[in-house]
Parts: structure tokens; sequence; C-alpha cells
């Protein structure tokens, strides 16, 4: 569906001088201003003023005449031009919709953030018998891989370990990818096999 706030400024401008006929602002018989006193007033170019005036001369809602400048001609047609966008979302019902969402997300983060603390509250009890528990494994400063990033180091290759998760500064990462770097203190979650732990920490303290 086509929404309001997807037009171009001078359909917009169009539909606002309708408004402003409609609810007697404008009266049938005046004279619309100049090009340049409604681009000013509109915050844009005269050739959007002429554009969104060649809108409403195609439906009759004015009349431009050679020497004698825009004048209002139907209050009636501005009714019909304005009703034709009445199903269309106005600004505010989408502000309403982004604010809707942003608290489904903030909610589903929430979920996801203590379902993968559980997962490392149990990982120190379930780790020998599910490989898909991740373990914890902090990256120390004297590690000569600080600085360098996940897919740089080939840590999988090298390890055989999956970085799911990373701890950093108090805040929990969640699939860092390739790109992610290690750092001082970063508390890196990892899954794979019964020898993945010694095979991580063999790799940063070596």
């Amino acid at each position: 569906m086509q929404i309001r706030t997807q037009m171009p400024a001078y359909q917009r401008i169009a539909l606002d001088i309708a408004n402003r006929i409609y609810n007697d602002e404008l009266k049938v018989g005046d004279k619309i201003f100049g090009r340049s006193t409604l681009a000013s007033e509109y915050h844009v170019s005269p050739e959007t003023i002429r554009k969104a005036i060649k809108i409403l001369e195609d439906v009759e809602i004015v009349k431009s005449t050679k020497g004698s400048g825009v004048v209002i001609t139907s209050k009636e047609n501005a009714y019909k031009f304005i009703h034709r966008f009445s199903n269309m979302e106005s600004l505010k019902d989408l502000e309403k919709k982004t604010k809707e969402y942003l608290r489904d997300r903030e909610t589903l983060d929430k979920k996801i953030f203590e379902t993968i603390e559980k997962i490392i509250d149990y990982s120190g009890k379930l780790r020998n018998t599910n490989p898909l528990i991740p373990i914890e494994v902090e990256i120390p400063e004297t590690c000569r891989h600080i600085g360098k990033t996940v897919g740089e180091v080939k840590f999988w290759q090298n390890t055989g370990g999956t970085v799911v998760g990373m701890k950093r500064n108090g805040q929990l990462i969640i699939s860092p990818g390739p790109f992610a770097t290690f750092q001082p203190g970063d508390i890196l979650l990892i899954i794979g096999s019964e020898q993945v732990l010694q095979r991580v920490t063999h790799f940063f303290n070596e």
C-alpha cells in the first residue's frame, strides 16, 4: 500500500493546498499566491510548486490563466481529491507503528539474552554431555592475537571451535562474525568437541 510519506513533495503540497481549500482557508474565486511565495512557505523550489499547481489544474480544483494567475475554482473537487488519499496511513499512524515495533523488538531481544544467559549458566554442568553448549574462554592480555579478527587467525581451523558469542565490557554480542576483533578481557562463547577448551586455551596462550 502506498503511504503518504512516500509521495513526492509536489504531490504532498497539492494535497495540502486542497485541504486548505476544503477547510475554507482558501476560498473559491481567490487567487493562489505566486510560485515564489508558495516555494518560500513550503521550503521547496518554484518548479516543485509548478508541478503541484499542475496536479490541481488536472483535477479542476484551480484554473491557471495567463495574466490572471491561478484562481481556485472548486471546493467540491478539492474534497474529491482529498478523498482519494483518505485510506492512506498518516504520519502519526506510522510513528505509532514504529514505537510498537521497537517495543516488540526490545521484548524479543530480552528473551534472546535471557535464553543465552540460561545456556551459559547450564554450560558448566552440561559441557561434557552436549557439544552445542558453549564454553567460556577469557582472552589474556598477553595473547598475541589481540587486535586480529576471528577470520584472520583462522580460529575454527586452528581450534575446531566456533565463536557464537562474545562478552565485552559487560555486554553480550551474539554471533560476532568473522570480522570481530579479539581484545584483552573479552570472554568468548565457543562450541565444539570435548577437546575444544584445551585447544582454544593453548591457542590464546601460546
